[in-house]
């Protein structure tokens, strides 16, 4: 039996009356050395509850495969949190948005002929009950009911946002029961009367998500489902970045007076985010709002505990309107964690990216990435050109999302899906001659949000030259999840970009650093073997990535750079201990 219920508008715990204050707080955007210290913070601010996705996509890679390790220990975070006297509110999605690459959902999906998304479709519904078998044996100890921490559990996740099959949302609640889990049921969406529809159910509670406005939209509840507890599970305090856009800030006085009215008015409330964190790897979103935008490494969100884990004036604010209404915070001692210049690291060895490739698969037609079996990285695409033919553009349909377009080992130009650069190339071939066409792709990110959540990476339907598609084509999946061990020679040789450029670095002390790359323009990072994510100087917003103390070692450390084309300035990366999101 669930320790949460409620009874008019009053939400009930253990019989008790009950007011949810919760922060959002992704196990998997922070490392897990790191994950008390949050918590903490978390708790300290006068907060009762954390909330958090699970993120499928990154448990289950690949089909029947599990990772529930290190950074995704879901089970140990929870246990962490209850260490700390915080309940937990479990969003399992399947769908999670969370501006995560296809919005949580594993990439593998895409590819199994009859499988429709988020609906009552009985092959998505066994994949989705294959996974929360997998993750509901680890946490079942921690529901409420077995004596843990875990009150309530999201149904889906802003689901009229996409659809109204009620019979797939009620399955998604059986998949839950089947699995042993009896606690409060709830379902979170956009406060209108078609999206409370659409993904709302009357056996459970109906929540809103909102930045603002709290009175007007707690009333929309009201009217939707009247004498029940209002609640607003994602107050958004903050909002994410994409490339090429502004880093987004939120006042602190404009965010705790929205929060004030929400309690004033009876409300419970989670903020999201408390703490953002990183898009580590590969693992960021993008939105599609009339153009394709990927979202940045840093999901910082402006909240009231940064990306790096220091205090804001956000928290203090927030801190002053917690107590207010629900009483002193606990006195925990928290603070920021120190920061440390390292200086300057120099990128002695390089080796060219194209110097290891696997085995090619072979195809008449472009493949996409999901074709391959691929989630993350990068495919490159190769033909050979025949002669004769006059002047044509060379032109791709179907870009998702960034292409490198080489002509014979030269780069001929850039193609992006943003629409920001779109090189135009033209080729000509004599009786004769011919030409290595190769075409790097990168997924920059699946949709994560909306009706374009189809997202499938790389040359979706082909390459033309004028109006002729080509055929005869060899994929190289590149996933480039670390950096390949061997083949180094010293920077300087000769080789052209993109490369990987690797160097190392000494470290007495281990400290929070941040990785900054003047002269270099865009590509990956990665620190002792781990993806810290991707950077881009020319789009911004975003300058530095953040590097937390307990990726580094004390002695030797190796620092990676995939640079895809190419460095103004010399191979070298500044440790730095000031964050610069832009």
């Amino acid at each position: 039996m669930s320790r949460l219920c409620y009874q008019g508008e009053q939400f009930l715990l253990d019989q008790k009356p009950f007011r949810i204050l919760s922060g959002t707080i992704h196990y998997f955007r922070v490392t897990p050395d790191y994950w008390e210290d949050r918590l903490k913070k978390l708790r300290a601010c006068g907060f009762n509850a954390v909330e958090t996705y699970t993120c499928w996509n990154l448990h289950e890679r690949q089909e029947g495969r599990f990772d529930f390790s290190g950074g995704l220990d879901v089970a140990r975070f929870v246990q962490t949190a209850q260490k700390l006297g915080l309940y937990v509110i479990l969003r399992p999605g399947p769908y999670i948005c969370a501006e995560m690459d296809f919005g949580g959902l594993p990439s593998w999906l895409l590819n199994r002929p009859g499988l429709a998304l988020r609906c009552n479709n009985p092959l998505f519904l066994q994949k989705v009950a294959a996974y929360y078998k997998q993750l509901f044996d680890r946490l079942r100890p921690y529901l409420g009911e077995n004596g843990g921490n875990i009150i309530a559990v999201q149904v889906e996740n802003e689901y009229g946002s996409y659809g109204n099959d009620k019979d797939y949302l009620r399955a998604v609640a059986q998949i839950y029961r089947d699995n042993g889990v009896n606690e409060f049921f709830f379902t979170s969406d956009g406060p209108n009367q078609l999206m409370l529809g659409g993904g709302s159910l009357p056996e459970y509670l109906a929540t809103a998500n909102f930045g603002s406005r709290g009175k007007e939209h707690f009333d929309t509840l009201r009217r939707f489902a009247p004498e029940r507890p209002v609640m607003c599970t994602e107050f958004w305090n903050g909002w994410f970045d994409h490339w090429y856009e502004q880093h987004h800030r939120r006042e602190s006085d404009e965010t705790a007076g929205q929060l004030e009215q929400m309690l004033r008015d009876g409300g419970s409330v989670n903020l999201y985010m408390f703490h953002g964190g990183s898009n580590f790897g590969f693992t960021n979103g993008a939105n599609h709002d009339g153009c394709y935008q990927p979202t940045v490494t840093s999901y910082d969100y402006d909240c009231p505990v940064s990306e790096c884990g220091d205090l804001t004036e956000k928290y203090f604010a927030i801190k002053r309107v917690a107590e207010q209404y629900m009483g002193k915070a606990p006195d925990l001692q928290v603070g920021n964690l120190p920061k440390h210049d390292y200086g300057r690291v120099q990128l002695t060895q390089q080796t060219p990216l194209f110097a290891h490739l696997p085995q090619p698969v072979e195809s008449a037609s472009t493949l996409t990435m999901e074709q391959l079996e691929q989630d993350f990285g990068f495919v490159l695409y190769e033909t050979v050109l025949h002669g004769p033919f006059e002047r044509s553009e060379l032109t791709i349909d179907g870009l998702h999302d960034r292409a490198l377009i080489y002509v014979d080992g030269k780069l001929a130009g850039i193609q992006e899906r943003t629409g920001r650069r779109n090189d135009a190339i033209y080729l000509e071939l004599e009786a004769g001659q011919t030409a290595v066409l190769r075409i790097l792709v990168e997924n920059m990110g699946r949709i994560n949000y909306g009706p374009k959540l189809l997202d499938c990476k790389g040359i979706l339907r082909g390459v033309k030259l004028g109006c002729q598609y080509q055929f005869g084509w060899k994929h190289y999946s590149l996933p480039c999840d670390c950096p390949p061990q061997q083949g180094y020679e010293p920077v300087g040789a000769g080789a052209d970009a993109p490369l990987f450029l690797k160097g190392s670095f000494t470290v007495q002390q281990r400290q929070d650093t941040f990785v900054r790359l003047d002269g270099f323009t865009k590509g990956n990072v990665y620190i002792n073997g781990f993806h810290l994510g991707r950077y881009w100087n020319p789009a911004g917003p975003q300058k530095t990535l953040y590097l937390p103390a307990p990726l580094l070692r004390e002695g030797e450390n190796e620092l990676a750079v995939l640079e895809l084309e190419g460095i103004d300035g010399p191979a070298q990366v500044h440790l730095t201990d000031c964050e610069d999101l832009g």
